[in-house]
């Protein structure tokens, strides 16, 4: 029987995007330690986006350019999968992760507060859910929504009725 060895991204290789947890072996183990478990990279970035999406005052994810390009790829059908993920950047090592977020904030809140609640949410989200220790959680604000900005009214079905 060998000691608990957690092992986090070591699976495939240093770029493979998969995190393994790994625990102790042998009859005398307990069931839960016993095998891997792997986690990718897309699962964390996904945690971090939608922890990050229910702090109060974040009203999205990404750059500006990413938010274009997300609003675009939303339009075509099946294109919505990574719309949890625009605007997060995710590094997972052996037993820790670090995560980039960018977002747009709505006006009038406390940017500093909202970023404290983001980091806050997101590690414990993060933690919780993977085992994984979150090292940082850098916030970049790209953009502040304004009360007067309006989305993109949707077209009518047709011209002609």
């Amino acid at each position: 029987m060998t000691d608990n060895i957690t092992s986090v991204g070591g699976g495939g290789g240093p770029d493979t995007g998969v995190s393994a947890l790994k625990g102790r072996t042998g009859a005398g183990a307990p069931a839960e330690t016993r095998g891997r478990t792997t986690i990718a990279d897309g699962v964390v970035a996904k945690i971090a986006g939608m922890a990050a999406r229910e702090v109060p005052g974040i009203y999205s994810l990404g750059a500006g350019m990413a938010r274009a390009f997300g609003a675009m790829r939303e339009r075509v059908p099946g294109g919505a999968a990574g719309a949890v993920t625009r605007g997060v950047k995710v590094e997972v090592g052996e037993r820790q992760a670090a995560v980039d977020l960018d977002v747009v904030v709505e006006y009038g809140v406390s940017i500093v507060d909202v970023a404290g609640n983001v980091r806050t949410n997101v590690i414990g989200a993060v933690e919780r859910m993977t085992g994984l220790e979150v090292v940082e959680v850098n916030v970049a604000v790209d953009d502040v929504r304004l009360p007067d900005d309006e989305e993109e009214a949707e077209p009518d079905e047709g011209r002609v009725r």
